[in-house]
């Protein structure tokens, strides 16, 4: 049986008021606000905390691939930080230039240990088990928090995001923000834009993953082809998949148009239970052809195919 964080207990009692549920993802999908985030935010306190002034330059390169340019746009803060980190050590240039990255194996403790991987899931995990990696991770993490929150101001949601959340009203589907952001920012971005007033429910990492998130507020609650979630990440995906729900993309650099074509096209076809098999998968396959799954630069290993970060059971 699914573990229920105390924070989505929202979720679990969250009843129907309609009979179709959409989950909305926020970062990169509903607002404009990820790649501000990665290249303002994460990626300044990568080179600061984990010492990569000496290859900033390729650590950029290297931020953005993993975390808005591939196959792992959108993983959990943590495990790309060990994707990033990964990738470094491998990559030609940095050991060209003399620098070792460290195995920081503390980290990947902290990743397979069970706890969550979020701020608070961390923080526990250094109470239980110490060390200077962790400190570090931590003070990596709070300085993206306190970054963030001095940096974005104002980012709003993609032009046609609005009018299909308004679509959806129209049509009477419940609507929920399904995100990994922390909750406080969540609540802080969809009010300070009025897209929360669309949303039942707002979700964020304290109250679990996506997939759990539909789970919990979804499923046995609505059938299952009038279940969807829109996200703009192979995360999402895949969410979508274990969640046993639709999958609606929206592509990156592309977010425009997709939104336009949720309402014009989409959107009928998920209300006439046409949305599912060919036409889902063509819009699977176009959202893949956006990301590739090999790194662009040579390899120590030779070996250029991205591995899927995983955590262990």
């Amino acid at each position: 049986m699914t573990q229920i964080p105390a924070a989505a207990q929202v979720l679990v009692d969250f009843v129907p008021t309609q009979k179709y549920f959409v989950g909305i993802d926020s970062d990169g999908c509903a607002m404009d606000a990820m790649d501000i985030k990665h290249t303002e935010c994460f990626t300044p306190n990568y080179i600061k905390h984990f010492d990569l002034q000496p290859i900033s330059t390729l650590t950029r390169q290297t931020a953005m691939f993993v975390n808005l340019g591939s196959v792992t746009r959108g993983l959990n803060r943590w495990l790309a930080l060990r994707q990033l980190l990964d990738l470094l050590r491998d990559r030609t240039e940095v050991a060209e230039r003399g620098v070792t990255i460290p195995e920081y194996p503390e980290l990947t403790d902290f990743i397979n240990s069970g706890h969550p991987l979020s701020d608070k899931g961390i923080a526990a995990y250094a109470a239980e088990h110490p060390s200077e990696t962790i400190d570090r991770c931590i003070r990596w993490g709070n300085g993206v928090n306190a970054t963030i929150a001095d940096m974005v101001h104002g980012c709003g949601p993609f032009p046609g995001v609005r009018e299909a959340m308004q679509a959806m009203d129209e049509a009477g589907i419940d609507q929920m923000t399904v995100s990994a952001t922390p909750l406080h920012a969540l609540e802080k971005e969809w009010n300070e834009h009025g897209l929360a007033q669309h949303m039942k429910v707002i979700a964020g990492q304290e109250m679990g993953g996506k997939a759990q998130h539909v789970e919990f507020a979804a499923k046995g609650k609505y059938d299952d082809d009038k279940i969807m979630l829109i996200g703009d990440a192979p995360g999402d995906r895949d969410a979508a998949a274990k969640a046993g729900c639709l999958y609606y993309p929206i592509n990156p650099g592309a977010e425009k148009e997709s939104w336009h074509r949720f309402v014009a096209e989409a959107l009928p076809k998920f209300l006439d239970g046409t949305f599912a098999g060919e036409y889902q998968q063509a819009l699977i396959a176009e959202f893949e052809s956006y990301l590739p799954d090999e790194v662009p630069w040579p390899t120590i290993s030779g070996n250029r195919k991205v591995t899927k970060p995983t955590v262990k059971a």
